[in-house]
C-alpha cells in the first residue's frame, strides 16, 4: 500500500509521541490490593522499620498487615479517629494519634500489644518520631501547635505553639524539624533542641500544602499543596528551588532516597512521580493512575514499594452532584504501587 507524503508524517509524528510516553514511563505500576473488609474511614498508612508489617489507619482502630501478602496480622484497638502511625525503634514502642480522643496509643514495636495513652494538644494529626531529638512529635490541627512526648517516659515535655493549623513534619535528623503550616502556606522551622519556632517560610506559588518529605542528601523539602503543585524548597535557606505540576487532592508525599523518586499521591486517582537529577533539577517522570481517594502514602525503602490506602466510591444521588461520594461499606483496601 502506498502512503502519501501527509500520511507518512503523520505516521511518524504518531509513533514519535508514542516512543516519548514510553521513554518518560517510570515502570511503576499497581502491583498488588489488599482488601481489609470492615468499616470505618482512613488516613494514614505506615511502614514498619523492624518487621514485615505495615500500619494502616482505620476509623476507630489502626489494622497491621503483612507488607508481602496482605494477611491480617492484628489491630491496635480504640485509637478513635486515628490519622498517623509512628515508629521508635531505640525504645521499642509505636504510637499513634487519635483524632477523635485527644490522645497517642503506645504499642509494643513487636507484640503491638497496647502500653500506654497520652494526652495531647487537639485533633493530633501527623506523627513521628525523630531520631536526632529522640522525641515523639503530634501535628495538633485544631489547638494548632506540637505536643512533643518523651517516649522513655511516655509523656509530653512540651507544646509548641505554631500559629495555624499544621499538617505533615519531616526532620533533617540535625537539630531541625519542618512543618508544613496548612491555612498559612508556609513552612515552619522548629528548633528540636530549644523547642522554638525559628523560621517561617512561605513556599512560592504552593497553596495549603499537606504532604512533605525531605532528601537528607541534598538538603530539599517536597511540599505538596492543594492547587496542584509541589514545591521544592532548599532546607537550609527556605529559598524555592523548584515548582512541579502534580495531580488533585494531594495529602501525602514520600521520597524514595536510593532512586530519588518523589511520589505525590493524589485523591484525584494519580501518583505523580517526580525524579530528583540533582539538587536543582528535578523532572515528572510519570502520572500513575491509581484509585480515586488514594491521597496518603508511604514508602518502603527497602523493596521500593509505595502504598496506598482508599476504598470503592459509591456514585451521587441525582440532586446531590458536588456532594463527597460515600464509601462503599466493605470495600476498604491498600493498593500497592512497585516496579
Amino acid at each position: 500500500m502506498k502512503l502519501s507524503f501527509r500520511s507518512i508524517l503523520a505516521l511518524t509524528t504518531a509513533l514519535a509521541i508514542c516512543n516519548a510516553a514510553h521513554a518518560q514511563s517510570s515502570g511503576y505500576h499497581v502491583l498488588n490490593t489488599f482488601h481489609i473488609p470492615s468499616s470505618g474511614g482512613w488516613d494514614y498508612v505506615a511502614v514498619s522499620p523492624v518487621t514485615d508489617n505495615i500500619y494502616v489507619s482505620h476509623g476507630t482502630q489502626v489494622n497491621i498487615l503483612n507488607k508481602n501478602t496482605g494477611d491480617s496480622v492484628g489491630v491496635i484497638p480504640n485509637t478513635t479517629g486515628v490519622h498517623g502511625i509512628a515508629f521508635a525503634p531505640e525504645f521499642k514502642k509505636g504510637f499513634t494519634s487519635n483524632g477523635r480522643i485527644n490522645t497517642v496509643t503506645v504499642f509494643d514495636i513487636n507484640t503491638n500489644a497496647v502500653l500506654a495513652q497520652i494526652k495531647t494538644g487537639e485533633n493530633p494529626d501527623a506523627i513521628m518520631y525523630d531520631p536526632y531529638s529522640k522525641k515523639v512529635y503530634t501535628c495538633n490541627g485544631r489547638s494548632k501547635d506540637l505536643s512533643v512526648i518523651d517516649p522513655a517516659t511516655n509523656e509530653v515535655i512540651k507544646t509548641v505553639a505554631l500559629g495555624g493549623k499544621p499538617e505533615t513534619p519531616v526532620s533533617d535528623e540535625a537539630g531541625n524539624l519542618y512543618i508544613n503550616i496548612e491555612d498559612q502556606s508556609e513552612i515552619a522551622v522548629v528548633n528540636t533542641k530549644t523547642f522554638t519556632v525559628d523560621n517561617r517560610w512561605k513556599i512560592g506559588s504552593g497553596k495549603e500544602p499537606s504532604g512533605l518529605a525531605i532528601d537528607l542528601k541534598t538538603k530539599r523539602l517536597f511540599a505538596g499543596c492543594d492547587n496542584k503543585l509541589l514545591i521544592v524548597v532548599n532546607a537550609e535557606n527556605g529559598k524555592v528551588v523548584k515548582e512541579l505540576p502534580i495531580g488533585d487532592g494531594c495529602d501525602g508525599v514520600v521520597f524514595d532516597p536510593e532512586l530519588k523518586n518523589v511520589f505525590s499521591s493524589n485523591g484525584e486517582g494519580t501518583l505523580t512521580i517526580i525524579h530528583e537529577k540533582s539538587a536543582k533539577d528535578f523532572e515528572v517522570i510519570d502520572n500513575l493512575p491509581t484509585k480515586k481517594g488514594a491521597r496518603t502514602s508511604a514508602i518502603d525503602e527497602k523493596t521500593h514499594k509505595v502504598y496506598l490506602p482508599t476504598a470503592d466510591f459509591a456514585a451521587p444521588n441525582p440532586g446531590e452532584q458536588g456532594r463527597r461520594p460515600g464509601m462503599v461499606p466493605g470495600t476498604f483496601q491498600v493498593l500497592v504501587v512497585g516496579k
